[in-house]
């Protein structure tokens, strides 16, 4: 168990090593453009996802998100003391590495983010965007597990650009977000309602993947 959990820690750490980075060095170097800065965050942050889930996986399974640590106990997968042990060490893990990022940067360590992101739009496409990353996820194990770090990274990186919200899709994500006052962050007012929306479309993609993925 130690092991799978300091997995946990390093993978939710560098996660936000690579949205929070990419945000900042994109917004740097775009001149105001957000386009292009948005672009790079979703570039580094798949790629990310893709290193992170290949190397750690065969220890903990590659969590680094407590929305997807609920679906596999919600399945049977892991037990509750799993679960419990998983999600402290997942948020832990992405506030240590937003602020690895910021010494990285040579900025303020301890910050609280005024990006504002609420509202019905975006609460509605957190919801997707966490939906779909377990669809991904799920739909991957049951007829490719070889391709889920790549299937993850792609999804992400695409969704990035097609939701609202730019898929947070991730509690732990969406609490580290809140410390840093950069392109990436997300303010401490407006977390509670991603959260919510999340684990609404976890407990939804449960119910409604494990019909459409059940075994024949």
């Amino acid at each position: 168990m130690t092991r799978s959990l300091v997995a946990e820690f390093l993978g939710s750490a560098l996660l936000l090593v690579g949205v929070v980075g990419s945000g900042i060095m994109g917004a740097s170097l775009a001149a105001g453009n957000d386009a292009v800065a948005l672009l790079a965050n979703a570039i580094a942050t798949g790629c990310m996802l893709f290193v992170i889930i290949t190397c750690l996986g065969p220890i903990s399974g590659a969590h680094f998100n407590p929305s997807v640590s609920l679906a596999f106990y919600l399945r049977g997968d892991i037990s509750a003391k799993t679960l419990t042990s998983y999600v402290p060490v997942q948020i832990l893990g992405a506030i240590t590495g937003v602020l690895v990022t910021h010494f990285m940067y040579d900025l303020e360590l301890l910050q609280l983010s005024t990006t504002a992101r609420t509202g019905p739009s975006q609460w509605a496409s957190e919801g997707v965007a966490t939906f779909g990353l377990l669809f991904v996820i799920f739909g991957g194990l049951r007829f490719n597990p070889g391709l889920v770090p790549a299937l993850v990274g792609l999804y992400i990186t695409g969704a990035y650009w097609f939701t609202s919200s730019t898929s947070f899709a991730n509690p732990a994500v969406t609490i580290g977000r809140l410390f840093t006052d950069t392109f990436a962050g997300i303010n401490p007012q407006h977390v509670f309602a991603f959260i919510v929306a999340q684990l609404v479309a976890t407990v939804m993609a449960h119910f409604g993947l494990r019909w459409l993925f059940a075994q024949d």
